[in-house]
Order: C-alpha cells, then sequence, then structure tokens
C-alpha cells in the first residue's frame, strides 16, 4: 500500500514511496450492474449516536463481505433498519493516488498525482474526457456549472470552460496569478501561493475563488478580472480545507494548528477579518462540511483523533455553538461531504460512515459503515439522487489504495411513533 509522503495530512505514514512504473495513466473499470429484487436486498440498520457520547463498540476494519448478493450488510446491529447502499462501480488506477473529486454537470472529475484530470459519467463512471495539463499533480478540483478549477504542484490555479454535449471539450481561459511579462515583473508573482494549494471553495453571488494552501494563508481571487483582492494569514499551520456559506458569504478554514476559523468580508471592501475561533481538538483538523437547510445551519470538523466536532448556528446571533462529536472512526477523519442531513466521512481507518441528524435537533444517528476500500480515504463528494419513496444520494470516494469507488446509498423514512389512547 502507497502512503503520500511529507506534506500529507496528519496521521499519514512519513515514508514516501515512489512507483516504479513509468507508463502513462491508466485506469481498469469494474462496474456492476445488478436488478434490484426483494430477495437480493439487505438492510444497514441505523444506530444512534449521542452528540457528546462516544460509540458503544469498535469493529473489524475489514469485515466479511456477502458474496451471495451485491447488497452489503452493515456490521452495525440495531433494530431498525434505516440505509441500503451498493457499490456500483470500482476503478483502480494503475499509477499514483487521486487527490480530488469534484461533482458538477453529471460528471464527477478526478486529479491525480498525474498530470491530467479526467471526467468521468455520473453514476456508471464511464469515461467521457481527459484534460491535459503540465503542471504536475492535481491536489485540488471544484467545479461550479461549465467552470473547472484545478491546483496544481506549481501552487497555481488553472481555470477551465468544459462542455458536454456530444464530445467532452475543453478550453483553458486563465491561470492564477495571471502571467506577467518576464520584462516588467519578476517569475513568481508576489501574488502567488509559496507552498502546495490544498483546498478551494467559490462564492457564487461575488464571483470569489478562495484558496487555502501550506503555507498558512488563504486568498480570495475575483474571476471578473483574474486578481488577487485579499490574502492573509489564516493559520500557525497548514491550511486544509476552505468552505464558504452561500447563503451569507461567510469563510470557513481549517489547520493542521487545530483549529477552525470564521471569517467575514468586510462590508464594501475585499479584507477579511476573523470573527470567531472554534478549537475543541488538539489534533490537527483536516476536513470541514457546511449543512444548510431551510431552518438550520451545521459546520462539521474532521480531526485526526478520530472526532467529527460540530456546531449549530445561532439565529439571531450567528455565532456557532459547539453541539458535540460524533464517534465511532478508530483514525484520523481526512475527508467530510454533507448532502442535506446526510453527513459522510472518509477515515484512515478505510471505512466511510454514513451519519444523519434528526431534523429539529442536535441528534445524529450513525446509518451505515461503507467498508469496501483497502487504505486510507483520502476525498469524498456526494450529491443527491431524488427517488419517489426514499432518498437517494450518489457517493464517490477515493483512497490511498489507488481505487475510485462509486455508491449508491438509499435511505429509508424515520419512523414516527403513534400512540393510541381510543377507549376499550
Amino acid at each position: 500500500m502507497e502512503f503520500y509522503g511529507r506534506n500529507a495530512l496528519h496521521g499519514f505514514m512519513d515514508e514516501e514511496i515512489s512507483n516504479p512504473s513509468q507508463s502513462p495513466p491508466c485506469l481498469s473499470i469494474r462496474t456492476r450492474h445488478v436488478d434490484m429484487h426483494d430477495q437480493d436486498l439487505q438492510f444497514s440498520p441505523g444506530r444512534a449516536s449521542s452528540p457528546r457520547a462516544s460509540a458503544a463498540a469498535m469493529h473489524s476494519m475489514f469485515p466479511p463481505g456477502s458474496p451471495e448478493s451485491p447488497w452489503t450488510l452493515s456490521p452495525l446491529q440495531t433494530p431498525s433498519p434505516a440505509l441500503l447502499y451498493h457499490c456500483i462501480a470500482s476503478l483502480h488506477r494503475q499509477e499514483g493516488n487521486i487527490y480530488s473529486i469534484a461533482l458538477s454537470k453529471g460528471l464527477a472529475f478526478t486529479g491525480s498525482d498525474s498530470n491530467g484530470i479526467r471526467a468521468w459519467r455520473q453514476p456508471d463512471c464511464t469515461e467521457r474526457g481527459y484534460i491535459k495539463a503540465s503542471s504536475g499533480e492535481v491536489r485540488a478540483i471544484f467545479g461550479y456549472g461549465n467552470m473547472l478549477f484545478t491546483t496544481h504542484k506549481d501552487s497555481k490555479v488553472r481555470i477551465w470552460n468544459y462542455t458536454v454535449s456530444d464530445n467532452f471539450r475543453y478550453k483553458k481561459v486563465a491561470t492564477l496569478p495571471k502571467k506577467t511579462s518576464f520584462l516588467k515583473f519578476p517569475k513568481t508573482s508576489s501574488q502567488q501561493h509559496k507552498d502546495c494549494i490544498s483546498c478551494m471553495a467559490y462564492y457564487h453571488a461575488e464571483g470569489l475563488l478562495y484558496t487555502g494552501s501550506y503555507d498558512k494563508t488563504v486568498k480570495a481571487w475575483r474571476l471578473l478580472d483574474k486578481k488577487c483582492v485579499d490574502s492573509f494569514v489564516a493559520h500557525e499551520g497548514n491550511v486544509n480545507a476552505v468552505i464558504v456559506n452561500q447563503d451569507d458569504g461567510y469563510v470557513f478554514t481549517c489547520s493542521t494548528d487545530g483549529s477552525v476559523k470564521i471569517w467575514r468580508r468586510v462590508y464594501r471592501e475585499n479584507s477579511h477579518t476573523l470573527t470567531m475561533t472554534l478549537k475543541f481538538q488538539q489534533s490537527p483538523v483536516n476536513a470541514l462540511a457546511l449543512s444548510t437547510t431551510f431552518n438550520n445551519c451545521f459546520l462539521y470538523s474532521g480531526s485526526s483523533d478520530g472526532n467529527i466536532n460540530f456546531w449549530e448556528k445561532e439565529k439571531i446571533s450567528g455565532r456557532f455553538n459547539h453541539g458535540g462529536f460524533l464517534q465511532g472512526h478508530r483514525f484520523a477523519v481526512l475527508c467530510l461531504a454533507a448532502v442535506e442531513r446526510l453527513v459522510f466521512s472518509g477515515s484512515e481507518d478505510t471505512t466511510i460512515r454514513v451519519w444523519r441528524r434528526e431534523e429539529g435537533s442536535c441528534f445524529h444517528e450513525c446509518l451505515a459503515v461503507l467498508d469496501g476500500h483497502r487504505g486510507p480515504v483520502r476525498c469524498l463528494a456526494a450529491c443527491l439522487e431524488m427517488e419517489k419513496i426514499v432518498m437517494g444520494f450518489l457517493v464517490y470516494s477515493a483512497s490511498l489504495d489507488q481505487t475510485f469507488k462509486v455508491w449508491r446509498v438509499k435511505v429509508m423514512p424515520e419512523e414516527k411513533v403513534s400512540f393510541d389512547f381510543a377507549e376499550r
């Protein structure tokens, strides 16, 4: 098993093993398409997880599969069935690891330690195209509309336009920072990050792209004129994740220094000011996710101690109050994704956990453990797949075992308890 080396998140092995293969990037694809019948389905029962209490039991890292059925029974054993899941596609890279996943316009994009970005059709992962770049490994990807943002080994951002009609077509439209004449400016721009760009977020309303880096800074780029409009030191360690609340423009960052910070853009200015620091753990924070519904806003952070802390936003003051933590992972939580009231967490313990927040409360329930990977789960992406009776989700995961998997998750409606007080 290959673990990425020196710049990896806390909890990875420090040893970097080089791949002897020099052939071009190639993936072998293994997919399974199965008709769903009653006898094929197995349920993954839910399990309550109190916000401030740890899980009651740990499970084997490699639980046995179900050879007679493509549907996997979660090792959690409690009475009420709540979720079905199925791995519908599994891809294996012949060299290197996938570091980032983005979903946009019916496509899944993957970035790896090769020089390119692959585009896959959702959900069967048929390859639709390949974006060739020449700037080293792709550490972060973000998609919005027909725009794709990618970060590379040279600490720059590339912006691509693509179309997906009959054939996949793409065109590079910009590089951030913009290239300038070498006669007027030095080769390295003062606007450029000094180290790896680890994460990105896009604020739709203002057209601002945020980038976080291992150089401890966050930069805001205005896409209208491709300029860096603000740059500030956000943390004392590597910036591992940045997200934006599309409702109010607040920016959230986390770092290896163990903190989560909330930033507000100054009114009618491009600068940002720190409004709140959230620190409830000593270990590095590797991932963030924001879950917003009509009535609630929850912030989740995954750290190297295996915990997922969460905060709820007060409606009046706008402050984030610590609601507790979710326990279950045995090793570092490396990635998070939130859709509706579901939170997906990927861990160094090779598993993906599915959590559901109860409507109108801070109570969370672990619905299932997806255990198909054999290495740390490095990145996740998830989207909603609506159905008539049950809520369907597509989950995309990439691991340091060099596999990329697609999961179809179906969540059963929550049970409503009623009492009959009719006279006898």
